[in-house]
């Protein structure tokens, strides 16, 4: 063995405190030391005076990159669980409508209405929707399992949970946004931060909520069951990341910003007709690869896609006809009340290659809502879009009950958003659709049309990553040629 190989280490670090194992890998870089002579040195000097002075005074983020914190979140809402996904750093997980029976874990209630007569409504439609949730099970369920009967070389368990599963994938459509549910996430420190300014920027009071909540599971010390269930020692634990939960606080640019641009372009919207749904009627699309356009007209549509309900395509023909000082208007409306701190809005992510304009059900959006090698620009989510209606609720004989609940909650939710627009959103169904925009280059592309058209997945994001090939093989038919995808009418309900 020559004298490199000899001096040759790879060292791994147990668990630490992620403030603590920053710090440590932050000198380590800095200094002639060993991992483990650092690890002493970092221990009998201050952490919080370096966060203080190299993190938050000088902004040296890259810092924070090196320290990783779990932390999970239970019993939030599905639409507060989308919104701590939002982060395109972000690893983790949220409790799967697949498996899991959502009839008994209840529903988020905001406050604002508890006690009031309107929680009466928000309660009547929750109540209406779960009803029907469980009324639909068991036929489907049935279904189901005499169409695809069990092999003789699959276990029965195995069967069981397969069955069950695509069960829910069917009834998931009629789960609100209120649904509870659990969130687990690993991010870095920085990662941490920038998601504990976002939710408390946030105009949801449940958002806000989170935020302090996640500042105060910061600052506290983490909990100990692993260590108890090791036999190990739990006294003295440090706080997870104390000096963080102290600095991070909300951001005044994150939370007027989308207001900004829709007071700019508000009655310009209104003039066109482009803010009623009868405009575009007939334009819409589940899928739609725009062409090339100029970073200027891409900028402008985004911003105005996203505090609208109108198709991309449509918007960026009625953009391309501004003049470009009122294009820069709505741009100078974006960065209005930036600070010298501040991020640029992820609006601003112009540039990619491939745009993709997806009309989907919530559930399955949720789904492709996971890729993080892209830039995704969401519309708010609202029920003016209609709904999905899965083919085999016709085949279980079950169509017609599903389409009278969801006719009849789309009615009441409409006259709940009048009197209060929190309550109205997050009694919106699975089912209805939402618009999202999709910036990628061409091996998210693949990565995506591959992964999600594949016969264990969702028939409704199956369709979307199919058509994102034929898109592609329309518009570049060369590279569309490389992608593998399966097409939707092949199907293999049996594999998990």
């Amino acid at each position: 063995m020559s004298d490199e190989q000899r001096d040759r280490k790879v060292i791994a670090l147990a668990p630490m405190p992620p403030e603590k194992s920053a710090y440590a890998l932050a000198r380590y870089s800095r200094s002639p030391d060993s991992i483990e002579d650092s690890l002493r040195w970092v221990h009998s000097h201050s952490s919080e005076k370096f966060w203080e002075q190299f993190y938050f005074a000088y902004g040296h983020g890259s810092i924070a990159d090196l320290g990783h914190a779990t932390v999970c979140f239970e019993q939030i809402s599905e639409l507060a669980a989308i919104r701590l996904e939002d982060e395109p750093l972000w690893d983790g997980q949220a409790k799967s409508s697949r498996y899991q029976n959502f009839a008994a874990g209840g529903c988020y209630m905001p406050n604002e209405i508890a006690n009031t007569e309107i929680e009466g409504e928000y309660r009547g439609i929750l109540g209406s929707l779960y009803n029907i949730y469980r009324l639909l099970k068991d036929p489907i369920h049935t279904h189901l399992a005499n169409r695809y009967p069990r092999p003789e070389s699959m276990k029965p368990a195995d069967y069981d949970r397969t069955i069950g599963a695509r069960t829910y994938d069917v009834i998931r459509y009629l789960l609100p946004l209120a649904a509870k549910t659990n969130v687990g996430q690993v991010v870095s420190i920085r990662t941490l931060e920038k998601q504990i300014t976002r939710l408390l920027s946030a105009q949801l009071p449940e958002l806000q909520g989170i935020g302090e909540d996640l500042k105060d599971a910061c600052a506290k010390s983490p909990s100990t069951v692993w260590a108890e269930l090791q036999q190990e020692e739990t006294k003295g634990l440090e706080p997870l990341a104390a000096t963080l939960a102290r600095y991070a606080g909300p951001n005044e640019y994150q939370g007027s910003v989308y207001r900004d641009v829709l007071r700019q372009v508000k009655g310009r919207l209104k003039k066109a007709g482009y803010d009623d749904p009868q405009a575009w009627k007939g334009k819409d699309q589940p899928v739609d690869l725009l062409e090339p356009h100029a970073p200027l007209d891409e900028l402008v549509t985004t911003l105005v896609y996203r505090v609208s309900h109108a198709p991309y395509r449509v918007l960026l023909e009625w953009v391309r006809q501004w003049s470009e000082k009122e294009k820069q208007e709505v741009v100078d409306a974006a960065l209005r009340g930036r600070g010298p701190h501040d991020d640029l809005i992820k609006e601003f992510r112009s540039g990619y290659a491939f745009v993709f304009d997806i009309l989907m059900d919530i559930g399955g959006w949720r789904d492709m809502h996971r890729h993080r090698r892209c830039q995704q620009i969401q519309q708010n989510f609202t029920t003016i879009h209609g709904y999905e209606v899965p083919s085999v609720l016709a085949d279980a004989g079950v169509e017609r009950e599903y389409r009278q609940a969801m006719d009849a909650v789309q009615l009441d939710i409409e006259r709940l958003r009048v009197s209060n627009q929190e309550a109205a959103l997050y009694a919106i169904p699975f089912g209805f659709r939402v618009r999202c925009l999709f910036k990628m280059d061409f091996a998210e592309v693949e990565y995506i049309a591959k992964l999600r058209s594949g016969v264990k997945g969702h028939w409704s994001y199956r369709t979307v990553a199919w058509l994102m090939k034929q898109k592609m093989l329309e518009r570049h038919p060369y590279l569309g040629s490389l992608m593998e995808a399966t097409s939707p009418d092949i199907e293999d309900s049996l594999t998990r």
